[in-house]
């Protein structure tokens, strides 16, 4: 059958009369066997002007990347554009500017996969649709210190993996070194907790969990949020890329700007609070305890920092009240996909003076977004950051005041 790809879906894949078509573009005129409602393995008989050879050795087999056949003016503006179309889906206009994208290899985080094969471990991402790990020593996403640990990773799957199941190595490069945290592995022996510690040592590895049990540490894995050094928790969440943290980082201390007081919702480890502090006393809360005592614990650490308070609270089942919030000039809100609806309401309840918002979700952003300008607020500036680059993924911060309040 013959298909004009109308145009692409949330998770990347084109779409022509309700028929899913994946690795194509709009315009582009295909053919194939249907099943269902996919085209598996379309031919591009018209290609698109923004098509383009994919970069990556490993891009027809590894899930890993959506979009490494479409030019990087495309995808930002499709990014762009999945913010407007969410906005516009509320009744919502607001200029968006266009995208900070991160370079290729700078990825200091990832979820990598490891299993043991008849001719060995494997480690690698996930084949697309797949559970099949595809190794890829040639991964133009993670950052080259990254890279060198995936004989280290193949090392630890080969001890630690059981002959069926599956490890998640979740990998951070940290200031001391690449901190490692397993799940999914055998429970640990004597031997295996010996031979992992030798292998961690060797490699190079500052810090080795395994089902959130410390194995070995060679170094405190430490990262940077502004003048403090922050020990992360085992796995803890720190934006993907150094570049999309900064340009998070940037739009948000502009929204800030000369606030003497600032509460930061969802404040993992510090990644604004700790920056923040540098001009404005910050009350951080956080759900879990781990990443409030790293925040913390980095704070002491620091120099030159104002006073900074934090606590851990559950947000979606314990917001912080109106009474609560009145007392700060700014909210910094940087929730999780499912976005912050009941916060949200407090937020605008309470009117605190200018929210500065980050999101990793735009759906969810414009229904928060729409609460926010219903109470009174405007939209003053939208960034979008794209540090997940080639993925579907899109995050952006915004600035929102009331109208007595200068953008």
């Amino acid at each position: 059958m013959r298909l004009t790809v109308e145009r692409l879906g949330h998770r990347g894949d084109g779409i022509a009369k309700g028929i899913f078509v994946p690795g194509t573009l709009p315009g582009e005129v295909v053919e194939g066997e249907i099943t269902g409602d996919r085209m598996e393995a379309p031919r591009i008989v018209t290609p698109s002007p923004d098509r383009v050879r994919p970069p990556c050795p490993h891009a027809r087999a590894c899930g890993g990347c959506a979009l490494q056949h479409a030019s990087d003016s495309f995808v930002a503006g499709w990014k762009r554009g999945a913010v407007e179309s969410a906005l516009a889906g509320r009744g919502i206009v607001a200029e968006v500017g266009p995208p900070v994208t991160s370079p290729s290899r700078s990825r200091r985080r990832a979820v990598l996969a490891g299993r043991r094969g008849k001719a060995g471990p494997m480690v690698g991402f996930h084949m697309r649709g797949s559970a099949q790990v595809v190794p890829v020593p040639g991964c133009l996403l993670l950052h080259p210190d990254l890279m060198a640990t995936l004989p280290g990773l193949a090392g630890i799957t080969r001890i630690g993996a059981s002959r069926k199941g599956e490890l998640a190595l979740t990998v951070t490069r940290s200031l001391t070194g690449p901190d490692l945290a397993v799940t999914g592995g055998r429970e640990l022996t004597a031997d295996m907790r010996q031979d992992l510690a030798a292998l961690a040592e060797t490699q190079g590895f500052a810090r080795l969990t395994w089902e959130g049990e410390p194995v070995a540490q060679r170094a405190a894995p430490l990262v940077a949020f502004g003048p403090a050094r922050v020990e992360l928790p085992p796995g803890g969440f720190l934006q993907a890329t150094e570049q999309g943290e900064a340009a998070l980082l940037a739009a948000v201390t502009e929204a800030v700007g000369d606030a003497r007081r600032i509460v930061d919702l969802f404040a993992g480890s510090g990644t604004f609070a700790l920056p923040l502090a540098a001009r404005a006393e910050v009350h951080a809360v956080e759900g879990e305890a781990a990443p409030v005592a790293a925040l913390l614990a980095g704070w002491r650490r620091a120099q030159g920092l104002k006073k900074v308070t934090a606590e851990t609270r559950d947000l979606f089942r314990n917001p912080l009240t109106p009474d609560e919030l009145r007392r700060f000039d700014v909210a910094v809100i940087d929730p999780p996909r499912a976005g912050a609806e009941a916060q949200t309401r407090a937020l605008a309840e309470a009117r605190v003076p200018v929210i500065a918002a980050v999101s990793c979700n735009p759906v969810t952003f414009a229904r928060d977004a729409e609460i926010l300008i219903s109470a009174g607020y405007r939209i003053d500036r939208i960034q979008v950051v794209d540090q997940f680059r080639w993925s579907t993924h899109v995050e952006l911060a915004a600035r929102f005041s009331l109208p007595h309040i200068a953008p």
